[in-house]
Order: structure tokens, then sequence, then C-alpha cells
């Protein structure tokens, strides 16, 4: 594949479905079949490499002209399941969103009043055409959010320090759909009870809301991406925020508050550390 751009990838974090390939009318079936054959997939990084030198480009290109027909593919117990990228659906959401990421005269600069209208324009007349188009991936910049670690248990988690030569270290969580709605359900009951709307609540809901959109054969990924490039290594040997999460919520479900600020107060801890490099020089 040729090397769409040397610029630096960002620090983000993502949050994945896998679906079988049952769960795709034709012939975009037939689409991903073929594509998961191939052995020059593109990566992660090969996708934010082109959106940022769109971004980089004069005029930018915020979101791109058509969309894409690339996916992450795995395959597990002789079943495929891929992911698609929707890099043009993921684009027009993020622009929603970077108002309140952005102060007003950064985000002029970047995109310019006229472009961002435009932009939201052709977002508006493509969902009047596609109004139950959903992303397959979420992405958070500079963390994991709390509520992606309900989904998946400690025992789920993968960290490779070196996942080969010229490749980034990885890690993730994977697990299967059944597994992350049955923890959804079982975290809202008990955050519910003890902390009424707090945001871990209200993440935890819109997430399970997304979740039910897709194939009950589904696998669900948390995959730290570019963060694996902000946390020194041996932190993140011993980053076990998933079972932090588990240990909190089990600990409110038990009604002992004193062991769930303990297991927050230990991820509140680690993530600001990394939340914080993103305002340092």
């Amino acid at each position: 594949m040729p090397k769409v751009s040397s610029v630096t990838v960002p620090y983000a974090s993502y949050l994945r479905v896998y679906e079988p390939l049952a769960a795709f009318p034709e012939p975009e079936r037939d689409h991903w079949a073929r594509y998961a054959r191939r052995s020059d997939r593109p990566s992660y990084q090969d996708e934010l490499r082109r959106s940022l030198a769109d971004l980089v480009s004069t005029p930018p290109v915020p979101v791109p002209v058509h969309e894409s027909g690339d996916a992450f593919v795995v395959e597990t117990e002789g079943v495929v399941r891929v992911c698609p990228w929707r890099t043009r659906l993921r684009g027009w959401q993020a622009m929603g969103e970077l108002a309140e990421q952005l102060p007003a005269p950064v985000l002029d600069a970047v995109l310019p009043p006229v472009l961002r209208r435009q932009t939201a324009a052709d977002y508006e007349r493509w969902r009047v055409r596609n109004p139950d188009a959903r992303p397959w991936i979420r992405t958070s910049t500079w963390q994991v959010p709390l509520h992606w670690f309900v989904l998946v248990s400690d025992e789920e988690r993968v960290y490779e320090p070196c996942a080969g030569p010229g490749r980034p270290p990885v890690f993730r969580y994977r697990t299967k759909m059944v597994e992350a709605r049955r923890r959804v359900a079982r975290g809202l009951r008990a955050l519910r009870d003890a902390l009424d709307d707090a945001p871990l609540v209200e993440g935890l809901v819109d997430v399970g809301r997304w979740l039910e959109e897709f194939h009950p054969r589904s696998l669900v990924e948390v995959d730290y991406g570019g963060l694996v490039h902000a946390v020194p290594a041996d932190e993140l040997d011993e980053d076990h925020s998933a079972a932090d999460v588990a240990e909190g919520i089990e600990a409110l479900r038990e009604g002992d508050g004193e062991a769930a600020g303990e297991a927050y107060a230990r991820l509140v801890e680690r993530w600001r550390a990394i939340r914080h490099l993103q305002f340092a020089n």
C-alpha cells in the first residue's frame, strides 16, 4: 500500500463492533467477503493518516468526499467478522462535536465557518436518505471512557509490548456481544441504585443502546489505539482498568462505598495523568 502521509497519529482509543458477514445485506456482504480475503488490508493508523492528510490540505477536507470501502477484519472460531470504517459518517459526527472541544478562534482558523456550514448541510441531506445509519466505531481522544470498561473483563485483556517488526504495541479487550450486553445491564442496575444520573450512568445507557443495533453474534472491542504511545510500557503492563471498574461496580452492588471509592480513585488518577499530556509541550 502506498504511503499516505507521515503526519503524527493522534492519541485516540476506539470502541469497535465486528459483525458477522450474515449481518450485511447483499451486495455489501459479498464485498466484505472478498475484502476479508485480501492480504493488504490497511490498519487504523492508515485510516488516521488519510484523515489527517485531508485536514492539512489547502483548503482542508474535514469529511471525505466518498465513503470508505475499508474495514477491520477478525476471524474467530471459523467466523469472519468485519468492522466497517465508515470514515465519512464518523467525520460528519465528529464535526458536530468540535464546537465543544475547541475555542471558537481556534476552530475558525482550522475549519472556516463557511466550510463547516457546507459540511453540516451535506450531512443533513445525507441523513434524509440514510436515517438508520450508525457507525461501527466510536473514538475518544486522550482517554478511554470509563463506561467502555464495563463492557469487558480483565480476563479479555491483551497487551503485547511488541506486536511484531515495525508494528506498534497492542493493548485491547475483545468480548462477545452477548457478554457486553449482559455487563451493561448488570452495571446499570448497580450504578442506578447507587449513583442515580451520574455521567457514568448516562454514558453506559448511550453505549448500551448503540450495542443493541448490532447482530447478536458480533464481537465488541476496546482498543487503546494510539494511547499506547502516550503511556510508558511499565504503566501499560500494570493497567487493569477493566478490573478496577468491575471491582467498583461489585462494591456498589454490595453497598461498600469505601471500596467503590478506592477503585474509582485508582481509575481517575490513572486517566487524569494521561489526559494532562494533551496540554504538555
